[in-house]
């Protein structure tokens, strides 16, 4: 039997990673993958928690040594990415990986693991709101922001590549969806 994982993928801004915590109180057999990271961590991540945040250097020999899944530069200068480790930690607990990363590495994982892998892809009700809960978190510059609304707008094409798709308007229905879909998957 092959092994499951679940894979959640946004445009930034859309509340993927919100869900995923939701998630990781009702299921205490998923386990959160933790990404690799080279930008600075916001007030409220913790390293080796979030992220493993580490200097673009470290990340670089690391994709040397083929310690990656998959990796990509999300942002000029930010790159992102999964480690390999990460997979055996979370097998080895003898649990399901669950992963919150950015559309181009969702695709990677999507071809690369070997697993029975259920991808859900979360979108914004619009561009607008996307915008408005950018500038909510506080954390980024205008040309931050700016930047990630392109993205999202290129992100957009890639919500028919995954096997669900999920409009995050209110947190609370969203929610009920993925929990549905997850657990849907979980039992089959």
């Amino acid at each position: 039997m092959k092994k499951k994982s679940i894979l959640i993928t946004a445009p930034s801004g859309a509340g993927k990673t919100t869900l995923v915590k939701k998630l990781l109180i009702d299921f205490p057999h998923l386990e959160f993958s933790i990404s690799a990271a080279t930008r600075e961590p916001r007030d409220h991540e913790k390293n080796g928690v979030d992220y493993h945040f580490i200097t673009e250097k470290e990340f670089r020999r690391k994709i040397e040594e083929n310690n990656f899944l998959e990796w990509e530069e999300v942002y000029e200068g930010s790159l992102y990415g999964t480690p390999n480790s990460e997979l055996d930690r979370i097998y080895r607990l003898g649990k399901i990986p669950i992963f919150d990363i950015d559309i181009m590495g969702a695709m990677s994982v999507k071809k690369l693991l070997c697993t029975d892998v259920l991808s859900i892809f979360i979108a914004a009700p619009s561009l607008q709101v996307l915008e408005e809960r950018l500038r909510n978190r506080h954390t980024e510059t205008e040309e931050k922001i700016q930047t990630r609304l392109n993205k999202a707008i290129s992100e957009m094409k890639f919500a028919n590549f995954f096997d669900k798709k999920i409009v995050n308007d209110d947190l609370e229905i969203a929610y009920a969806k993925l929990k549905k879909i997850v657990i849907h998957y979980l039992e089959g």
